[in-house]
């Protein structure tokens, strides 16, 4: 498979594509406009706990407070809960009147903090909607090789290392560089191979970063940023690109120096690797990025069998349906039903990539009779995952071919970064039927007559809904007009609501309202 990232920056965003063999699988937007929280480490001050819920708020001095589950103040802790750090909470600490510990957690989260109290916290989630963004205590640090983790023991090695002999020779590294330094290690995908000296160097800096963070932090009063996470181009380069991308592409000559002292600073070997691009034609029309963005806002999405996917996404969670469509197959239904749900599965993750979809997603595939032709979709959709970087959970897939799956989300998708609700129908994806405005309309005459016994009305309207009353066949407005002695006069405004209308008082100008 050949990986490539491509890199488009100007004076309002940089953007990021990750192609897999020419196909986009993955995009990132970071506008110059907004501000960005996530990772940054920030000395906060606990405004409110609530037991009940094990949550806290804390003020880091944004907008909105920032939202601490117990499971971000405990996580990776406890096996070090003698350790003095002043970055750490006492997990020994309980109160006598705390309330017992509740939703699977050994402690009360009014055990571990209270309000007023000044912590140091980092975000793992930016701001969704209306939430304000998550943080936890477990500050990480990540580098090209390792992340740091200063709160914690334990030693992790990527899953993507599949060598059960090279991850324990990674972990043997990993815990003879321990023994001089305190806290945990994660190692990434893109140590495999590397030497011992390849971590010492970079080990280092990572160590040295967090004393400056703490030292920062002691002469700051909360709320205060304490440490801004990288540049979005440094950040690409340490986290994506590995020996398994085969180029990546700049079309900004500042943001391609950035990269290459980047590289060069850290002794990389892919420099070669990196390229500016100076064609006159945009870098993502090029590549033909911009045409497959649009397709991304799509609800439904063709599949080169003919079949489609319709992906509905709500606040709570994501509905994908996989539909034969013009998909008829060749021989006998049930393999035209597994060969159409195979095909699915790989743009199913594509899409959930490529959006940045997160939390519940439920995947409805055409029902299968056969146990066997389940069993062979839920594999290949494992398989596929495997390619996401953003943690998942996968359930086994039901009698009614339903999968249900959990996928990490720290920041918007892509549709809630592009995409605003409709003015017309305010997010719900629909608007009421010109014959059920109508009908509205005709009543709301009745009512405007009775309140204001003026017989002379002018009513203005949508266009649209005024030469529907005209062009009826009923002839309701006419009906109307007779049945009560009126004189209706119609006037169509194209900048008028679908939905909305006014009535007046003919000759008066006098709106009557009816509310």
């Amino acid at each position: 498979m050949q990986k490539e990232i491509i890199i488009s920056d100007d004076e309002y965003e940089t953007r990021c594509a990750v192609l897999e063999d020419g196909v986009l699988t993955e995009i990132d937007i970071e506008r110059k406009n907004d501000k960005h929280t996530l990772n940054n480490t920030y000395k906060g001050r606990v405004e409110n706990v609530l037991p009940g819920m094990q949550i806290a708020f804390v003020n880091i001095g944004l907008e909105r407070h920032a939202f601490l589950h117990i499971s971000d103040i405990i996580r990776d802790l406890e096996e070090d809960s003698s350790n003095d750090d002043s970055a750490k909470l006492d997990l020994n600490k309980k109160s006598t009147n705390s309330p017992k510990p509740g939703r699977g957690y050994p402690y009360s989260i009014s055990d571990l903090i209270h309000p007023n109290q000044e912590i140091l916290v980092q975000v793992g989630k930016e701001p969704i909607g209306t939430k304000g963004p998550r943080v936890t205590t477990c500050v990480t640090l990540p580098g090209r090789y390792v992340v740091y983790l200063p709160t914690a023991t334990n030693i992790g090695v990527s899953r993507r290392i599949e060598s059960a002999e090279e991850r324990q020779r990674l972990r043997d590294i990993a815990e003879a560089i321990r023994a001089d330094v305190e806290g945990g290690f994660i190692i990434r995908t893109s140590a495999e191979g590397k030497s011992e000296e390849d971590f010492t160097a970079e080990i280092k800096y990572l160590v040295g970063q967090w004393k400056r963070i703490v030292q920062q932090s002691e002469k700051m009063a909360a709320p205060s940023l304490v440490h801004k996470e990288h540049s979005f181009v440094v950040r690409v380069i340490r986290d994506s690109f590995t020996s398994e991308v085969s180029r990546l592409v700049i079309d900004s000559k500042e943001q391609y120096q950035d990269a290459m002292d980047y590289l060069s600073s850290s002794g990389s070997e892919l420099r070669s690797q990196v390229k500016f691009y100076d064609k006159s034609t945009p870098i993502f029309e090029d590549y033909g990025i911009d045409k497959e963005l649009k397709k991304a806002l799509s609800e439904k999405i063709w599949l080169k069998c003919g079949g489609h996917l319709v992906i509905q996404q709500t606040e709570a969670m994501v509905s994908i349906d996989v539909n034969t469509g013009k998909f008829v197959g060749k021989k006998d239904p049930d393999s035209t039903i597994l060969s159409a749900n195979l095909e699915a599965v790989d743009e199913v993750v594509r899409q959930v990539r490529l959006r940045d979809l997160g939390g519940i997603i439920v995947i409805d595939f055409i029902d299968m009779d056969d146990p066997e032709h389940r069993r062979m979709v839920y594999k290949l959709l494992q398989q596929a995952l495997d390619k996401d970087r953003a943690r998942t959970n996968l359930l086994h897939i039901s009698d009614l071919g339903l999968v249900e799956m959990t996928r990490q989300r720290t920041r918007p998708s892509l549709a809630t970064v592009l995409t605003e609700s409709c003015p017309y129908c305010d997010g719900h994806g629909s608007v009421l039927s010109a014959d059920t405005i109508t009908i509205d309309l005709l009543r709301s005459i009745k009512k405007a007559y009775r309140k204001s016994r003026k017989r002379r009305l002018r009513v203005v309207a949508n266009e649209h809904i005024v030469s529907h009353l005209l062009d009826e066949k009923t002839g309701r407005l006419g009906q109307l007009e007779k049945s009560m002695n009126l004189q209706i006069r119609l006037q169509g405004d194209a900048d008028v609501h679908l939905e909305d209308y006014q009535i007046f008082a003919e000759g008066s100008n006098r709106e009557i309202y009816l509310n």
